[in-house]
């Protein structure tokens, strides 16, 4: 496990993943390399790269990369002198031969994703991040959806397989402060290992909720540069650091390097400025997967329907990440009433 090396928090940068959902997963070999190299000389403890539903989400249903995945993290590894590179996947979309690929090739750390109900899934790909040597994360998404008592139960499944920190994801951007800080609270009371958090700023309360995790105790913390994430993006990096050294708190990132890299690099790479649209602030009313939003956007221009309906639809339904293809389906059938 990384040293915290003088630092009270560490961040992961995951721009280089969630953010593959803002640009349809068209990320290029030398993008990556560029924002690499201006996060890695900002000193940035890790950064997250794969395709935005994990390794091995290239495909029809989650849409296709414009480069493979495996050149991009290989990209990403050769620009590193002192950040780490981590991976995403969720067990059923990714393999465990792409985890070895993805750990040959210089990948430090695993974050293996569950919805939040279904730990039990992730055994076998902790265990073997583990037995590679890797820094391996639980991931729980979609952790608005259950009571705060079954979240301590799958954290606990986690902790149990290996898990050297375990996160509490907002997958839908749907948490309120109060809520996560009840949630930290209590994986901090009942694990022994690191707590982490990951917001969606579909309500405008990313910040506010980050800073209330880092309050009740969680020491990982993800960022976007640029806000550049699924939905209406993730706590913005570069903000999170002003904002942390403001209150004394320790990130080790440079402010004015990782401020001209989201300014210089990041942001002309945007097909638009990530903002809270009337469809991501439904994704996070609704308490919808973020990244269902070019889908649902898609889908309502197909059928002429409003993709507000949509996501209002798939949140009653309570669908998860992983049932993009219903999408489709439920479209279809409200077109035809």
């Amino acid at each position: 496990m990384m040293k915290m090396d003088n630092r009270d928090i560490l961040i992961t940068e995951v721009a280089l993943r969630d953010g593959s959902h803002a640009v349809a997963h068209q990320f290029t070999v030398e993008q990556v390399e560029d924002i690499v190299e201006q996060l890695d000389g900002a000193n940035v403890p890790y950064i997250e790269v794969a395709h935005g539903d994990g390794l091995g989400g290239s495909s029809l249903q989650y849409g296709r990369s414009k480069v493979d995945e495996m050149k991009l993290i290989e990209a990403a590894v050769s620009k590193c002198v002192r950040s780490k590179i981590a991976v995403l996947l969720l067990p059923g979309i990714g393999t465990k031969t792409k985890l070895q690929e993805a750990r040959n090739i210089g990948a430090h750390m695993a974050r293996i994703a569950t919805h939040v109900t279904e730990a039990d899934v992730s055994a076998q790909h902790i265990h073997l991040a583990k037995e590679m040597g890797m820094e391996t994360v639980g991931f729980l998404m979609m952790a608005h959806m259950v009571p705060t008592v079954k979240l301590v139960e799958q954290a606990k499944l986690m902790e149990s397989y290996g898990a050297d920190v375990v996160y509490i994801t907002d997958s839908a951007g749907a948490l309120l402060p109060h809520e996560v800080r009840e949630r930290v609270q209590a994986l901090k009371e009942e694990l022994t290992i690191e707590v982490g958090f990951h917001a969606h700023n579909n309500l405008s309360v990313a910040m506010g909720n980050t800073l209330e995790a880092i309050d009740a105790g969680a020491t990982r913390i993800d960022g976007s540069i640029r806000c550049l994430g699924a939905g209406a993006g993730n706590t913005q990096t570069e903000v999170l650091t002003a904002v942390c050294d403001r209150l004394g708190i320790k990130t080790g990132i440079g402010l004015y390097k990782i401020m001209d890299a989201a300014e210089y690099h990041v942001a002309p790479l945007l097909p638009q400025p990530q903002e809270i649209t009337k469809d991501s602030l439904a994704m996070g009313y609704a308490g919808v997967y973020s990244s269902f939003l070019l889908h649902a956007r898609r889908a309502a221009e197909k059928y002429n329907l409003d993709a507000r309906d949509i996501l209002t639809k798939l949140g009653e339904m309570k669908v998860v990440g992983g049932q993009e293809d219903m999408i489709v389906d439920i479209a279809y059938e409200m077109s035809k009433k």
